[in-house]
C-alpha cells in the first residue's frame, strides 16, 4: 500500500536534499581554500551584494549565495509540507529544516564578524550536517517505500540492532565535529583519527549483526554494503587529503588537488553521516513493531 504518497513532494525533498550538497561543497570550498575571511564583513559583502567574484571573493560570497538559494528552497519545502502533508510531525519537521537552515546562516556570519572563532565555525559546521540530515530524513519519509508496508524483523538480538545503528549515528556526528574542529585548527588529527577508528569499527558490527540476524532484509543488507563502500572511501579520501597537505604545506597556495581531495573527504563525510540516519530510519521502519506483528502471527524476516 502506498496511500498518501505524493510524488512531487518526495521529488521536491529530493532536490532539496541534492542543492545541500551543492552547498556543502561550497563551504568545503571556502575552507579548503582559506577564504573564510576573503569577505570582512556581513550579511553584505564589501558593503554590497554584488562583490567582484575574484579570488577568495569567488568562493566566500559565491557560498553565500549558495546558502541564501538552498534557503530559499527550504522555504518551499516547508510551505509544500504544510500544504500537502497530512502527518503533523512531518509538518513540524519541515519548518525545523527552516529553523537549522536559519541558524546555520546566522552561525555563518558570526563566523565572519568574529574573525573565524573556532567554537563558532565547528557549530556552523555541526548545524550543516543536521540540516543535510534532515533533508534526506524528509525525503525518505515522503519516498514510495516508506509508504509501502513493510516486512517485520524479530529484532531479539543482544545488543539489538536498532541500538548499535542509534551509536553508530552519534559517533559518526562526534567523528565529524573533530573533523571540523581540525579544520579550524582547535585542535590536532588524533581524536578525528580516533573517531575514524570507532566509525569504522562500529559499522564491521552492525554489518555483521545485520548479516547474521536478517539475512532475508533486502533493504539492511544493501545499507550496510553502501555504508561500507562509503566510509571505506572516506578513510582513503581521508589520508590522501592529509598527505596532499603535508606535501605541499611550503606552497603559498593550496595545491588544486590538495583542495579538492580536502572537499571530497568533507562532503563525503556528510554522506556517511546521512547514510547512517538513514539506516536508523529503515531499521526502525523495519524492526520496531515487531512484537505486535509476532504476536498477531506475523513472521519474522529472519531469527
Amino acid at each position: 500500500m502506498t496511500a498518501g504518497y505524493n510524488s512531487t513532494l518526495h521529488r521536491y525533498a529530493l532536490f532539496t536534499a541534492a542543492c545541500t550538497v551543492f552547498l556543502l561543497v561550497a563551504g568545503a570550498l571556502v575552507t579548503s581554500n582559506d577564504a573564510g575571511l576573503a569577505v570582512p564583513d556581513w550579511p553584505t559583502s564589501y558593503g554590497t551584494f554584488f562583490p567582484p567574484m575574484v579570488g577568495g571573493i569567488f568562493y566566500e560570497h559565491g557560498h553565500r549565495m549558495v546558502a541564501t538559494f538552498v534557503g530559499l528552497v527550504t522555504i518551499g519545502l516547508a510551505v509544500l509540507l504544510w500544504r500537502v502533508e497530512s502527518r503533523p510531525w512531518m509538518r513540524a519537521l519541515g519548518w525545523a529544516a527552516l529553523s537549522i537552515v536559519i541558524l546555520q546562516g546566522l552561525f555563518g556570519g558570526l563566523t565572519v564578524m568574529l574573525r573565524l572563532p573556532p567554537a563558532a565555525s565547528i557549530i556552523h559546521a555541526a548545524l550543516a550536517q543536521t540540516f543535510f540530515c534532515i533533508t534526506v530524513s524528509i525525503a525518505v519519509f515522503t519516498s514510495r517505500w516508506w509508504f509501502a508496508e513493510p516486512a517485520v524483523a524479530d529484532d531479539s538480538g543482544s545488543p539489538r540492532l536498532l541500538s548499535l545503528a542509534y551509536w553508530l549515528v552519534c559517533v559518526t556526528f562526534l567523528q565529524l565535529v573533530f573533523g571540523a574542529a581540525l579544520r579550524h585548527n582547535a585542535f590536532g588529527i588524533w581524536p578525528h583519527l580516533a573517531g575514524a577508528a570507532a566509525v569504522l569499527a562500529l559499522v564491521i558490527i552492525v554489518s555483521r549483526a545485520t548479516r547474521r540476524r536478517f539475512a532475508a532484509a533486502g533493504s539492511l543488507r544493501v545499507l550496510c554494503k553502501w555504508l561500507n563502500a562509503v566510509v571505506g572511501a572516506q578513510i582513503l579520501l581521508g589520508g590522501a587529503a592529509w598527505w596532499s597537505r603535508l606535501a605541499t604545506r611550503d606552497a603559498l597556495q593550496p595545491e588544486p588537488i590538495a583542495i579538492w581531495l580536502t572537499v571530497a573527504h568533507t562532503v563525503l563525510g556528510a554522506i556517511v553521516l546521512a547514510s547512517t540516519v538513514v539506516f536508523v530510519l529503515v531499521s526502525h521502519r523495519l524492526l520496531s513493531a515487531s512484537e505486535p506483528a509476532m504476536a498477531a502471527g506475523t513472521q519474522p524476516v529472519s531469527s
